[in-house]
């Protein structure tokens, strides 16, 4: 009969598996974002069957129950898929999984048809197969295909993190508050498998030598579920991101041209010409955004977004977004913090910050916390507000804590 005592690691994975089992039944049932949630739910599953693995393994269950032997071999080829998958379906709720996304599955698929010999054997075959393994003698078509499971998990990870850093970008654009878009959760999460596989990895290429075992890529793995039972199902910030790229549902022209500035010919051939805008177009435009932002103040409001500006604009958020990065150089997330960073400074400048807290100012100049006030600040001036507070007014005995 095997033994059933497990050490702290493997109740480690217990429980993970325990958790992991629950929290698939959570992702399926919620609603919002459903695409996000069901790869969610796939992924936490495949950890949930590789934990209970470990425990079957090292518990000695598979001398009980042979016709387990081999099931989560095959997990590890659809970890990273699926991380990069949930990144994506979760980053952009219009996304939809569709029959060509299958590829990214046909490595998982070749393994299981190169295994399958493996899966119809007895269950005395399948121990003494196991022994073989315990013993360091792996068949020869297992030795082969193996090491491509950790080039496929560091390639994708390499990838979800290249759309995430893409992803992020296309949210400055559009977004000048990004905490209701926060995609932390998402980095902390492909970090965390990313160092996973650098772990097994690690493994796989130093065998005896390394100091990193088999069971802590276990404890790791229970450890990221445990992640994802904390943090992944309260993110609804992240399913938030909408594109800009949608129809203006009206027109106002905010702005007008002087004399000087009326359009003129331009039979040159444009360097928008993916978006319809000329060179005269986009100056233009450029004139009327900085006429508009000095005049209304829309960056006061804290939900500001490039769609919202393009239609007071009376043009379309794709032609803003091309003036913005094209002709002033800055993100829509960067140009409009700049201008609120500015409305707090002249307050500074003016004694308001002995009267009031510097938060209050933040949140006047459409700020929408503390600490995207702070990193905002100090990206566009190089130090803190405080800082800034102390070194423009001489005259305040104590800058108003935030």
């Amino acid at each position: 009969m095997a033994s059933l005592t497990l050490d702290w690691i493997q109740l480690a994975a217990a429980v993970g598996a325990l958790q992991g089992f629950l929290l698939t039944g959570v992702a399926v049932a919620q609603r919002n974002n459903q695409t996000a949630k069901r790869l969610l739910a796939a992924l936490v599953a495949a950890f949930t069957i590789y934990l209970a693995s470990s425990v079957y393994y090292a518990t000695g269950l598979i001398r009980v129950y042979p016709h387990f032997f081999g099931v989560s071999y095959h997990l590890p080829w659809i970890f990273g898929p699926l991380v990069y998958l949930y990144a994506v379906a979760a980053s952009d709720r219009a996304w939809r999984f569709e029959k060509r996304h299958l590829i990214h599955f046909v490595p998982v698929a070749l393994s299981l048809a190169i295994t399958a010999p493996y899966y119809v054997m007895s269950g005395a075959d399948k121990i003494a197969m196991y022994d073989r393994f315990v013993a360091g003698d792996v068949p020869t078509r297992l030795a082969i295909i193996d090491p491509f499971k950790y080039v496929s998990g560091i390639g994708y990870s390499v990838a979800t993190f290249m759309y995430l850093r893409k992803h992020r970008r296309r949210v400055e654009d559009s977004y000048s508050n990004t905490a209701r878009v926060n995609l932390a959760w998402l980095f902390w999460f492909a970090a965390s498998a990313a160092a996973i596989w650098v772990m097994a990895t690690t493994i796989r290429v130093t065998v005896a030598n390394s100091p990193v075992r088999d069971e802590q890529v276990t404890l790791a793995i229970a450890l990221l579920v445990y992640g994802i039972g904390y943090m992944g199902l309260r993110q609804p910030e992240i399913f938030r991101y909408e594109t800009a790229e949608h129809p203006v549902q009206f027109v106002v022209r905010t702005a007008s041209l002087t004399l000087d500035e009326q359009p003129r010919a331009d039979p040159e051939a444009s360097r928008y010409e993916r978006s319809g805008l000329g060179d005269t177009e986009a100056a233009e435009l450029k004139t009327s955004l900085l006429a508009l932002m000095e005049r209304d103040r829309p960056w006061t409001d804290c939900e500001l977004t490039l769609a919202d500006l393009a239609a007071k604009l009376g043009t379309t958020p794709h032609k803003l977004s091309e003036v913005l990065n094209g002709e002033i150089g800055r993100t829509f997330y960067d140009f409009v913090n700049g201008y609120r960073v500015r409305d707090v400074q002249r307050r500074i400048e003016n004694g308001e910050a002995r009267t009031r807290k510097m938060l209050a100012l933040a949140l006047d100049a459409g700020f929408a916390s503390k600490s995207t006030f702070n990193q905002a600040f100090k990206k566009h001036t190089n130090q803190t507000p405080s800082d800034f507070s102390r070194k423009t007014s001489v005259r305040v005995e104590a800058v108003p804590p935030l």
